[in-house]
C-alpha cells in the first residue's frame, strides 16, 4: 500500500510539474529553486545578438562535441533513428538556463513519445557542466560542451553571439538530417515547452 502510494504521488508531481511547464508564459522561473544563492545574474541582455547561418530545410551541419558523461556524440550518429532537438543555451549558474533544462528533464516521456532525443549544448567547459548539473540532480539527456574550439558549433550554426556566449536556440532536425525549426529565442526568456512538442508532432505527419 505504501509503495503503491508512493507511486501515485511520485506520478501527481510529474503530472503537476508538466502542468507547470505546458502553460509557462515565459515570464515566470521557479524550477531551480535550488540554485538560489549560486546563480549569477547578468540582468536584461539584448534578445538576439546573432546572424542565423542556417535556414529551415537546409541538412543541419554536423557536429561532435564531448559530453559530461565522457563520450563524444556525434549529431549524423542519430540520422535514421531519431529526431533530435538541439538546445543551446548561454551559460551555467544563471537564471533562465538553470530553469530550463531542468523543466526539460521532467518531459522525458514527451520527447521519447515523439521519437526525439535532446541534446543540450553550451560553450561552458566540461568541469563547469558537470558540476552545474550535478546541482540540478542530473539530466536524462546528454549535455555538450562546446567550448573549444570555443563556440565553434554555435557559430557553424549562426548562433554564437559577440560576448562569446551562444544563443537561446532550439533547432529540429529530423531523422533524414533536415532542420525543421528553428528558434532563436529572446535570451532572456525561456522557449515554451508546448511549441518544441508541437513542432515534433508536425514530424509525424506524412
Amino acid at each position: 500500500m505504501k509503495r503503491i502510494l508512493t507511486v501515485f504521488l511520485r506520478r501527481s508531481m510529474v503530472v503537476l510539474g508538466l502542468a507547470a511547464l505546458l502553460a509557462y508564459d515565459g515570464s515566470v522561473y521557479g524550477i531551480s529553486e535550488v540554485f538560489q544563492g549560486k546563480i549569477y545574474t547578468p540582468g536584461p541582455l539584448k534578445p538576439v545578438d546573432s546572424q542565423l547561418k542556417v535556414r529551415v530545410g537546409d541538412a543541419a551541419p554536423d557536429f561532435t562535441l564531448p559530453s559530461i558523461s565522457g563520450e563524444k556524440v556525434r549529431l549524423s550518429q542519430f540520422r535514421g533513428q531519431k529526431n533530435v532537438v538541439l538546445s543551446f543555451v548561454p551559460a551555467a549558474w544563471t537564471p533562465v538556463c538553470s530553469d530550463q533544462w531542468p523543466g526539460y528533464n521532467i518531459a522525458k516521456e514527451l520527447f521519447e513519445a515523439r521519437d526525439a532525443v535532446l541534446l543540450g549544448i553550451s560553450v561552458d567547459n566540461l568541469p563547469t557542466l558537470f558540476a552545474w548539473t550535478q546541482e540540478m540532480g542530473g539530466l536524462w539527456f546528454p549535455v555538450l560542451s562546446d567550448f573549444w574550439p570555443h563556440g565553434a558549433v554555435a557559430s557553424q550554426y549562426g548562433v554564437l553571439r559577440s560576448d562569446g556566449v551562444s544563443e537561446r536556440a532550439i533547432f529540429i532536425v529530423d531523422k533524414e538530417g533536415v532542420i525543421r525549426f528553428i528558434d532563436v529565442h529572446d535570451i532572456n526568456e525561456r522557449p515554451p515547452l508546448e511549441g518544441i512538442l508541437k513542432e515534433l508532432d508536425k514530424l509525424k505527419k506524412p
